[in-house]
């Protein structure tokens, strides 16, 4: 299917081909009929997209701190990096889009929707979309699509209005009559309001006036302020809704000037906010931003999970303000007719966007028209099995050879599930560099799987994760998706006699760990049965699963352990993490979906310490720091051999205090490594120091490693006991510390 994405780094407008995306869990499959292009949003996008750098900057100064912090943690050129990928992932345009339901995932209590309802949402421009249930709302019959495509926008400017608390008969004033302020304006009438619309274009206050507004038109010199005075008897503005999208401070400059004493004022819009003390003290005047839709708005509870707020406490959440707007539209109070300019067919979308780009004519309402049955609807019909959607049941595999045993020659063919961030800035760039044929790339999201396969040379790209397994000349599978989906997929791919790397953790509970075992063990003896009837040259005997643990591959570290094999007497270790701060509502934090941070990064440095021991982990000990996350813990580990090790993993520190530390102390030696980017030696004969151009922690080391043992039938650079081993301690350790 066809969908329009931005690239932020040229600010180039495509249509792109993507892949249909699938039906999850309290998601809904939508076959678009028709989206509204948000004129004053999408407009922002498209200039940022088209700034150079510099501007880019200017207009962002938290990124840029945020960018010199990390230049001082981790150096100049990862943060290049982590910037250039930033930019470099397309962003999906639009958010007001109707369709028809051809698909619904599962949901817990039934569902208000069915196939062939016609529905609005905040999808975006593309032929499919896969939408939050509580991000989507019926269509009343007599609603047009075109007309229902203004419901999100219109959805905006009620929220702001209803935040202000308009009563009968008061005057409000709306400051910017694009899109949003039109639909204020006969929100606002409709609520028995007396209404002045302000803008600089004089055409859009005469469409103003048609909905029943007063007017100012800033570029025929009319000032605002004297005319609001006027408006309101001398008695000011009760309310002022800001509909404006400028860098220019006049807005909430003048909304304090025209407004009464304790007048309160909304912004929906984006202005500057250097606000004067002065404007709000002598009035004691209100403000307030108005959040998108409504309450409900990026709160993954309420639009992921689909766990709506109850209707006697929070009488208005986004859906609700949905079928409020599409009411008013089915009673005829919002006519939103006079507000499409132009429409295009979706084929042609990219002429829409250089209408606004070019500025060359006015516009307002743009809609793209959608054919009645696109490209990939079919498929979405079908549907089609995703990350994240995994069902509980018994997994099937179809009977086949074991995928490493399909063919005579040494490869490595890789499926990758999941391409996220971490696969797009870290493990995809090392991967590509090595001897792998990158063959396919699934992801829930279809514009992170089509942008994967572009950027990094895949055959294909999909939505469906069976496509996968069925491959026989896939033999390798990466799964880098959310850690409660992880030793589901290492089971299945172990079951198809696929290898597995999979990003840490391995899984998030002991129940997990040893079904994974178990199967394992099970497919090595099956495996060994089938190689011994036939064997194949030069090829491993049972598919390699190894764990992400990257750091063990790094420069230093193996420097490290090479300046300590001559030491055979215990060692003390000491892992300092600055891991920063992760908010509680964050994936990583549920223990359901991510397992907490224990589980899902600290493995990470348990596995690290147990490799420079080089002995197995006989004791273990967590103390934890009594906060909302738990996650600022220490950690002490004691070695068969009589090493001791301790691991200190702080979320409570500084970002500008470097992340990692390492320090070892063993034979009247010393070794400390600072953030993977300076090793220095105490004590060491022939070594005091090596340094790095720029930070390296193993991933590229990693990856060669893992794909090399593929390819030449070695075994696994990571033995599977110590992989066992450190997880078993970790989903210890957390569930100790609980």
């Amino acid at each position: 299917m066809k969908q329009i994405l931005q690239n932020l780094k040229t600010g180039k407008t495509e249509l792109v081909e993507v892949p249909v995306p699938g039906a999850k869990s309290g998601h809904i499959v939508i076959l678009t009929r028709a989206s509204l292009i948000s004129a004053g949003t999408e407009r922002m996008l498209l200039e940022f997209g088209k700034a150079n750098l510099l501007d880019k900057a200017r207009q962002q100064p938290e990124k840029v701190k945020q960018a010199l912090e990390k230049i001082k943690t981790d150096g100049l050129m990862p943060t290049i990096d982590a910037v250039r990928n930033k930019l470099d992932q397309p962003i999906p345009l639009g958010y007001s889009n109707v369709g028809t339901i051809v698909r619904e995932g599962d949901s817990e209590g039934g569902s208000r929707f069915q196939e062939g309802d016609r529905v609005v949402s905040n999808g975006p421009h593309a032929e499919v979309v896969c939408v939050p249930r509580n991000l989507c709302a019926k269509i009343p019959d007599g609603v047009s699509d075109e007309d229902a495509a203004f419901t999100v926008v219109g959805a905006i400017g009620l929220q702001g209005i209803r935040l202000a608390q308009p009563t009968l008969g008061e005057s409000f004033a709306v400051i910017g009559l694009g899109l949003i302020g039109q639909i204020a304006v006969q929100i606002l009438v409709a609520n028995g309001c007396r209404v002045l619309g302000i803008d600089i274009d004089s055409a859009r206050c005469e469409l103003a006036k048609q909905f029943g507004a007063e007017t100012v038109a800033i570029s025929k010199g009319e000032d605002p302020i004297e005319s609001a005075m006027s408006f309101s008897h001398g008695n000011g503005i009760d309310g002022v809704i800001i509909t404006a999208a400028t860098k220019s401070n006049e807005p909430i400059h003048q909304a304090a000037q025209m407004c009464r004493k304790r007048g309160r004022i909304v912004l929906v819009g984006v202005t500057g906010l250097e606000l004067s003390r002065a404007d709000f003290y002598e009035k004691e005047l209100s403000f307030q931003v108005s959040c998108s839709y409504g309450p409900g708005r990026y709160d993954p509870e309420y639009e992921e999970k689909g766990h709506d707020y109850p209707l006697g406490y929070v009488r208005w959440t986004e859906q609700r303000n949905f079928e409020a707007v599409l009411d008013l539209m089915a009673t005829g109070k919002l006519d939103v007719k006079p507000l499409i300019t132009h429409r295009f067919p979706f084929e042609e979308a990219t002429k829409a966007y250089d209408l606004i780009s070019e500025n060359r004519e006015p516009y307002l309402g743009i809609i793209l028209k959608y054919k009645a049955e696109s490209e990939g609807s079919e498929r979405a019909r079908e549907g089609e099995s995703i990350r994240g959607t995994l069902s509980k049941k018994t997994i099937s595999i179809k009977e086949s050879p074991p995928a490493h045993l399909t063919t005579s020659l040494p490869h490595c063919s890789v499926g990758l599930i999941g391409a996220g961030n971490h696969s797009l800035s870290t493990l995809l760039p090392a991967l590509s560099r090595t001897t792998a044929k990158l063959a396919t790339v699934v992801d829930i999201n279809p514009v992170a799987a089509a942008h994967a396969s572009r950027k990094f040379g895949f055959e294909q790209s999909t939505t469906d994760i069976e496509e996968i397994f069925r491959d026989p000349d896939i033999n390798t599978v990466f799964i880098t998706t959310r850690h409660n989906t992880h030793a589901e997929l290492v089971i299945k791919a172990l079951k198809a006699g696929k290898h597995v790397f999979v990003e840490k953790p391995l899984c998030i509970s002991s129940d997990e760990l040893s079904e994974i075992v178990s199967v394992r063990d099970s497919e090595i003896e099956k495996t060994a049965n089938e190689v011994s009837t036939s064997p194949p040259p030069s090829l491993p005997t049972s598919p390699i699963l190894m764990l992400g643990y990257n750091r063990r591959f790094a420069p230093h570290i193996m420097k490290i352990k090479e300046l300590l094999n001559p030491i055979k007497e215990p060692k003390s270790m000491i892992m300092t993490v600055n891991a920063g701060m992760i908010p509680s509502d964050h994936w990583t934090q549920d223990p359901v979906v991510g397992g907490g941070r224990i589980i899902g990064e600290v493995c990470h440095f348990i596995d690290l310490l147990r490799f420079l021991a080089g002995s197995e982990i006989g004791s273990s000990e967590i103390v934890r720091l009594e906060n909302k996350t738990g996650d600022t813990v220490t950690i002490q580990l004691g070695f068969r051999d009589g090493s001791i090790g301790t691991i200190h993993y702080f979320a409570n520190g500084s970002k500008r205090f470097p992340k990692e530390r390492l320090e070892i102390f063993a034979g009247q030696k010393v070794l400390q490594l600072d953030n993977f980017k300076t090793l220095k030696g105490y004590g060491c004969k022939g070594f005091s120091r090596m340094k790095l151009w720029r930070q390296d922690k193993g991933h590229a080391a990693e990856m060669r490693a893992f794909v090399d043992a593929v390819r030449d039938g070695k075994p696994s650079p990571i033995p599977f006991e110590e992989i066992v081993e450190v997880m078993r301690i970790t989903l210890e350790l957390s569930e100790r510390g609980r």
